[in-house]
């Protein structure tokens, strides 16, 4: 078997895990400063511990050399959060649009869900890594999801650990049955998404107004709340003098 100095082996996909979070976190901010929807949440990213390189390979058979990071595709991981299921295929436009990455491989689990019931969106891409040696060429897998998609996948992972991947029967189907309400509940949000953006708009809007115009909103939400009060003031004085002539 060969050797594999992990050390060494790992540090593309680890440089390529931050590249990617800042390139990706970059892209979000760029929309938002040109005030368009921007579909990416936050990103997250993480290089597979070699003790769970060891397991999966073992799991489904790869052998352990040079070539298992193409075998498995995801030892550089990133994880985009998306707000609703439409910014999901967003997302996967603009990475397929971008020259510093190729897809090769996509995996729709958001219209076919896994039989557990998860659901997401996987692209394997490749993605170039500048080294003292030159370019490498690395694969590197992309997960999407909902914030409502995300919270299962998790909840379901620790599931997982706990009962060292065989998960009670009753506890498997009260999964499967929270992955469906969790999509219902993601394409209710989906169908007001204008709305809610509309909204977000409004209050950050209403953050950035500057401090001598909100101090003036203030005052005015004072005279009228003094103005409330007055008038209770008034009416219940009225009302108590009538009881007290009665």
């Amino acid at each position: 078997m060969q050797k594999v100095d992990w050390e060494l082996y790992l540090l593309p996909y680890e440089q390529a895990v931050e590249e990617l979070k800042v390139k990706l976190k970059n892209l979000r901010n760029e929309l938002k400063k040109r005030k368009e929807h921007a579909p990416i949440e936050f990103v997250m990213g993480r290089v597979k511990t070699i003790n769970s390189i060891y397991t999966k390979a073992n799991r489904l058979q790869f052998p352990i050399n040079e070539n298992i990071g193409w075998e498995l595709r995801d030892i550089a991981g990133i994880r985009i959060m998306c707000q609703f299921i439409d910014d999901i295929r967003a997302v996967v436009e603009l990475l397929k649009q971008r020259k510093d990455m190729q897809v090769f491989l996509e995996k729709d689990y958001v219209t076919k869900p896994k039989e557990s019931g998860y659901r997401g969106y996987h692209l394997a891409i490749k993605y170039p890594v500048q080294t003292a040696r030159g370019e490498v060429i690395i694969p590197v897998e992309i997960q999407i999801r909902t914030l409502g998609m995300n919270f299962w996948a998790t909840t379901e992972h620790s599931l997982h650990y706990k009962y060292e991947g065989i998960i009670p029967s009753n506890i498997r189907q009260r999964l499967i049955e929270a992955a469906k309400a969790s999509y219902t509940l993601d394409n209710e949000m989906n169908n007001i998404r204008e709305e809610i953006k509309e909204a977000q708009i409004a209050f950050t809007r209403k953050r950035e107004m500057p401090v001598d115009h909100m101090l003036g909103l203030v005052e005015l939400d004072l005279d009228v709340d003094d103005d409330i009060e007055l008038g209770e003031y008034s009416s219940k004085s009225s009302h108590g003098n009538e009881g007290m002539e009665e």
